[in-house]
């Protein structure tokens, strides 16, 4: 949900996109705020931005059985699109963190045209000063490292919350669940997809990579 840059992983057997990492504090249920485009990002992204297809997002938040009373966080947001979808399609209450403020202008603006203000929320943030525990669903499109340097983060969710990535794994952390596919209802640029999904505590796997 939250547009992105480019950048493109050959990670057999599968092109794996990468997106924009970022993050701010959830503590306060203050409403969205304008970015300013002049400012520069407080430190550098880790990733490029690189938008999830709708059709993926669909499929990500239903694989988290996204339900009334869910808090949806989305780690990098892009231009808000995951969780415009969840307050649109299932009625709850989302939060996108960026680090980038572009992104975040973006991520603001679709709240707005989509009306979900009263649902939505979007901050400025880096995402590994996060504490993410009133979240219940945690959607993620990073790199494998990013997503294993937020496991102390995300342990702390609350028992039988769900994470669900795009493209990458965890290492350490066995999935519940692996959706494949290479349809390409939106044109897409035809790689096959993955999403992971984990529910906490999850199981350890040292097998992973």
């Amino acid at each position: 949900m939250k547009t992105r840059s480019l950048l493109l992983l050959i990670t057999p057997p599968f092109i794996a996109l990468a997106w924009l990492l970022l993050a701010g504090d959830p503590s306060t249920p203050a409403r969205t705020a304008p970015a300013d485009d002049s400012k520069p990002p407080a430190r550098k992204p880790d990733v490029v931005y690189v938008p999830t297809p709708q059709f993926i997002v669909d499929k990500m938040l239903e694989m988290a059985e996204v339900k009334k009373g869910d808090v949806v966080y989305d780690l990098g947001c892009g231009d808000g699109r995951i969780v415009v979808t969840a307050a649109k399609k299932y009625g709850v209450k989302a939060v996108g963190f960026d680090i980038n403020p572009e992104r975040v202008r973006e991520s603001i603006a679709n709240v707005r045209s989509n009306k979900v203000e009263h649902l939505v929320t979007i901050k400025e943030a880096d995402i590994f000063t996060l504490d993410l525990t009133e979240a219940s669903v945690v959607a993620l499109y990073l790199l494998p490292s990013l997503n294993v340097k937020l496991m102390p983060q995300l342990a702390k969710l609350k028992p039988g919350s769900r994470i669900v990535s795009h493209d990458f794994d965890m290492a350490g952390a066995k999935p519940v669940e692996v959706y494949r596919t290479s349809a390409d209802p939106d044109g897409w640029d035809g790689s096959e997809h993955r999403i992971y999904k984990w529910v906490v505590p999850w199981e350890k796997d040292p097998a992973t990579r």
